[in-house]
């Protein structure tokens, strides 16, 4: 089940800085025993094309401390590849407006119900395979089970994100990102020109999904890694947080905390 919220999670009551550099304070989480604090470091509105080693040096460097954990927000890795599409681009066609209309409606970001992402989904992995994954989803959601349509589909479809015209940026409503690519390399080159060590995620109020992680931390499984953020402390709105340091801190006391309070359903009521 997921957990929602209203609005921003950037309280000021969380806000510090240190080095120039601002971040919020996202509270404790206890994984295998070992407590963590977390830290969603604020930055500009990343733009494609920019570099994203420098992008980590400016914001990172200042605040992290050997043990941290840095989690990476995939868009902004895409954004930095230009690892886009513009809806401009994007030709929509009799299925994709057909299987649309049947597609679920997702609370957190925009699904297959919207022609173009599901067009773009068509140009990626071809009509047959599109029409197939809608067919044996439609079957499985009859008994129950959800999410075939993307196991079928795969990774680079279910990771598209943008077209989304409530995006809180107006970039989104016509661009489209999708999956980083190389992800182990970019954070292995992150690690490299930077000693900082980071996961690559797409992380949502619903799921976490690890699509790379830096060498130091292969070792560590991904559920591990997974529950370090699974209640998405980079945020769902417009909090420009797109890095989140996870700190181990043993028995030290933590920072003060104010917590969001969550609510019961999405913020949109649906």
């Amino acid at each position: 089940m997921g957990i929602w919220y209203e609005g921003n999670l950037n309280k000021e009551e969380n806000r510090h800085e240190e080095n120039g550099v601002t971040f919020f304070v996202r509270g404790v989480r206890v994984v295998n025993g070992v407590r963590y604090e977390r830290y969603a470091v604020k930055t500009h509105f990343i733009e494609r094309g920019e570099d994203y080693v420098e992008v980590v040096r400016r914001y990172l460097s200042p605040l992290c401390q050997p043990g941290d954990v840095v989690t990476v927000s995939e868009k902004v890795i895409s954004m930095c590849q230009n690892n886009t599409v513009e809806m401009k681009d994007v030709r929509v066609g009799f299925w994709a407006k057909f299987l649309s209309k049947f597609a679920t409606h997702n609370h957190n970001g925009i699904g297959m119900d919207e022609p173009y992402k599901l067009q773009l989904a068509i140009n990626m992995r071809g009509l047959p395979l599109i029409l197939w994954a809608s067919l044996c989803g439609a079957v499985c959601r009859v008994f129950g089970k959800r999410g075939v349509f993307y196991e079928i589909v795969g990774q680079d479809v279910a990771g598209i994100d943008g077209f989304y015209s409530h995006s809180a940026f107006e970039t989104y409503h016509t661009l489209a990102v999708l999956n980083p690519k190389d992800p182990d390399k970019v954070c292995a080159d992150i690690e490299k020109d930077t000693g900082i060590a980071c996961i690559l995620v797409d992380a949502n109020d619903i799921d976490v999904e690890i699509l790379g992680r830096a060498p130091s931390l292969v070792g560590r499984s991904e559920e591990e890694l997974s529950d370090l953020i699974r209640d998405n402390p980079a945020g769902q709105d417009d909090e420009l947080t797109p890095f989140v340091i996870v700190r181990d801190i043993g028995d030290r006391e933590a920072m003060p905390y104010v917590p969001v309070e969550a609510i019961e359903g999405p913020a949109d009521g649906k």
